[in-house]
């Protein structure tokens, strides 16, 4: 076990070994270096001596900052700007993609040709770790990020970096896939069949249309058999711990919604609330997913539980988040008010809703074209 977790661990030899990051490859795959020491305080300091030699290194380039430098800055100044889960999902771009190509370059050395390339090899080739090239909503994020620093570099005095127009790739419109009323049906009467806690949190997020991340958050406190309501204050992520890079290692989150719109109360219909007095639990404080205080289930669970749930009802080529188009969907078919359904979802404006969660069935699309004939058409 490291001591104080610096990655200084105690060897079965009685040595002392300490741990760094040599380098990293193209796909931004770590390669470690070791040093090693009689004592911890000696580890300690040959490490320290590696890391302040890497630092050097790492910043300058005939006297001038390498871009890699820019980048540390920027995470730096994000890191309690943003929500953890996004400030790893900053980190995790510029370690694995930014700094392997860009970390060396010196400002003058930036051009668009440059960009293009980088993107252009994202979308075609990928990563070690990708089988051909990165989708273009990756890439996009990518850019994004770069750009992002390009700003923050143009804010520093002294530098030289030039103007640089980022084109972005374009993005291939999915078809988002939702439950038929058939496979609707199969997959509800499939849970109430056998009922538990898990298969109960299902059902409620099918009929309210929360996010995977929130039914594990969700504790019997925030239902209301009283007022009919569910109140979303919490999500549950698994996410790599921000202060631990080397290591990677990931820990259960649970904390503030996606967004400030995803906190949120939700009206309950008679249906949802008959079930909710038939599985509660006399704590307020224990999950819905599993009904203890203590025990809670976390997303990627939940989904291999759905995975099988849904192999068993015959339903294929489905995730969780099915569920939540689905809602949407059947919301859309019963003539529901586009903004309500926007504050339901969790959702920043109505625009979102429409672009994202609205997928009108075959019939809807027919039966409001039949509405032509009323005037002629």
């Amino acid at each position: 076990m490291a001591k104080k977790g610096e990655n200084i661990y105690k060897r079965k030899d009685n040595r002392w070994e300490g741990r760094y990051v040599k380098e990293y490859t193209s796909s931004g795959k770590r390669h470690l270096g070791y040093v090693y020491g009689k004592s911890y305080r000696e580890t300690k300091e040959k490490l320290l001596e590696v890391q302040v030699k890497q630092m050097m290194a790492e910043t300058l380039y005939d006297g001038k900052k390498k871009f890699s430098c820019f980048c540390d800055e920027w995470l730096e100044r994000n890191r309690d700007r943003v929500k953890a889960s996004t400030y790893v999902k900053y980190r995790n771009i510029v370690k694995n993609h930014i700094k392997p190509t860009f970390g060396g370059y010196i400002l003058s050395q930036f051009n668009a040709i440059a960009v293009n390339d980088f993107s252009h090899k994202l979308l075609t080739e990928g990563t070690e770790k990708s089988s051909g090239g990165l989708a273009p909503k990756t890439v996009k994020d990518i850019l994004m990020i770069l750009r992002s620093i390009f700003k923050y570099v143009k804010q520093q005095p002294g530098n030289d970096l030039f103007e640089i127009d980022i084109s972005y790739p374009k993005e291939k419109k999915r078809e988002i896939r939702i439950l038929t009323e058939e496979e609707q049906a199969k997959l509800v009467q499939y849970l109430l069949a056998d009922l538990d806690h898990c298969k109960f949190g299902t059902l409620f997020a099918l009929l309210t249309g929360l996010r995977i991340g929130e039914i594990c958050a969700l504790r019997w406190k925030d239902i209301s058999l009283r007022k009919k309501t569910v109140r979303i204050d919490f999500t549950m992520q698994r996410l790599q711990l921000p202060d631990n890079p080397i290591e990677n290692k990931t820990a259960v989150m649970i904390g503030d919604p996606k967004s400030a719109m995803s906190a949120r109360v939700i009206p309950l219909t008679d249906f949802i609330v008959d079930f909710c007095k038939k599985m509660e639990i006399p704590s307020p404080q224990a999950f819905v997913l599993t009904g203890e205080t203590e025990r809670y289930m976390e997303p990627r669970t939940l989904q291999y539980r759905f995975a099988k749930y849904a192999k068993e009802c015959g339903i294929a080529d489905v995730h969780f988040h099915t569920l939540r188009h689905t809602f949407a969907t059947r919301c859309v078919e019963v003539g529901f008010e586009m903004k309500s359904l926007s504050e339901i979802l969790g959702h920043s404006t109505v625009k979102v809703t429409l672009d994202r969660y609205v997928h009108p069935s075959m019939e809807l699309k027919r039966n409001n074209m039949d509405k032509l004939s009323q005037i002629g058409f």
